[in-house]
């Protein structure tokens, strides 16, 4: 994964900060008087949201990402990248890493070679025709991989980014929930979350 811009030392303050703006639908955030106390936190980790992007979170998830200086990796879903491409513009234009998720979120390692290479060409296409440039990271649906999918990988020059801390969002994760999980990131983990949970 590409390594990120300086981060600031209130990391912990400022993820626990955002998840509760972006519960509330807030688009600023403000760090010096946080809603629930967070650990000290040192050096980097890796913000990642699947499955976008979404019209009715999208938005929202950047200008709380940019009001707290902070950048995310969006692993997009091909189909949605191309139906709104606007939305992978975006993403760009906030200063947000975009990755490939594979083109419908299937089961890749139930897939044969030529299918897993349809599945990530097209992506890699379709975010390609939105911003100018193709993804060079790779985030498997449900993190099922295998040496067929990783052969397709390096074929195509994608880097696989799995995570080390799961926000659990996807399982109904309340906001409270989420920022215990992020509060548990080491230096160099990756947090996994969502584009598409209002927590």
């Amino acid at each position: 994964m590409p390594r990120p811009r300086s981060v600031p030392r209130r990391l912990c303050v400022t993820l626990a900060a955002f998840a509760l703006a972006i519960a509330a639908g807030a688009v600023a955030i403000t760090v010096a008087a946080p809603p629930v106390a967070a650990a000290p936190c040192n050096g980097y980790v890796g913000l990642t949201y699947d499955d976008g992007p979404n019209a009715g979170t999208t938005n929202a998830l950047l200008n709380a990402l940019t009001s707290a200086g902070a950048r995310a990796t969006f692993f997009n879903i091909g189909q949605k990248a191309q139906q709104n491409q606007a939305l992978v513009r975006a993403q760009q234009s906030a200063g947000m890493w975009i990755g490939n998720h594979s083109w419908t979120h299937p089961h890749l390692t139930q897939m044969s070679a030529a299918q897993i290479t349809s599945e990530l060409s097209q992506t890699q296409q379709a975010i390609q025709q939105a911003t100018g440039s193709a993804p060079r990271l790779f985030r498997p649906p449900y993190g099922e991989t295998n040496a067929t999918l990783r052969s397709v990988e390096a074929q195509l020059g994608l880097t696989e980014v799995l995570w080390s801390v799961d926000s659990q969002d996807w399982n109904g994760a309340s906001t409270s929930q989420i920022v215990q999980a992020a509060s548990q990131l080491q230096n160099g983990g990756v947090i996994l979350m969502h584009d598409g949970y209002q927590t």
